[in-house]
């Protein structure tokens, strides 16, 4: 399992401008110190914006900033904000969609691995991504 290309590089561009602290950021910077094709980030960015994370303005002076402090700002929502809510397997949202119904052994391993994974990045904000000890992204 894995996320999308265009998740990574939604919760790489929300890192980038929580480093960036409230200072407006220009697409076109973010694009070529992340390595996200420009075309591609400003989908992102309107996606993003959509969801409530970041504030965008238009000239000169324009950029995008974070909507929040990054310590308000979860790993899952950015996730959520682009690939839609996380589900390992479809009976984990909907009890009724598989044929072995309660009988089934897999449904409370995706059921616990996915409450796991959900709680991980709900626990995880960006600025704790920050803090310098921690792998840079």
């Amino acid at each position: 399992m894995q996320i999308t290309r265009q998740a990574d590089y939604a919760v790489r561009a929300v890192l980038h401008l929580a480093r960036s602290g409230d200072q407006r950021t220009a697409t076109s910077m973010i694009a070529e110190e992340q390595r996200i094709p420009p075309s591609f980030l400003a989908k992102i960015v309107s996606q993003l914006s959509i969801a409530g994370l970041l504030h965008t303005s238009r000239g000169a002076r324009g950029g995008v900033t974070l909507a929040r402090d990054a310590k308000d700002i979860t790993l899952l929502e950015v996730i959520e904000a682009i690939d839609g809510p996380i589900q390992l397997n479809e009976c984990v949202g909907d009890k009724g969609s598989c044929s072995f119904d309660e009988a089934c052994p897999l449904r409370p391993v995706w059921c616990d691995a996915q409450e796991d994974l959900v709680n991980r990045l709900k626990g995880t904000n960006f600025a704790d991504m920050m803090v310098k000890d921690r792998p840079i992204l």
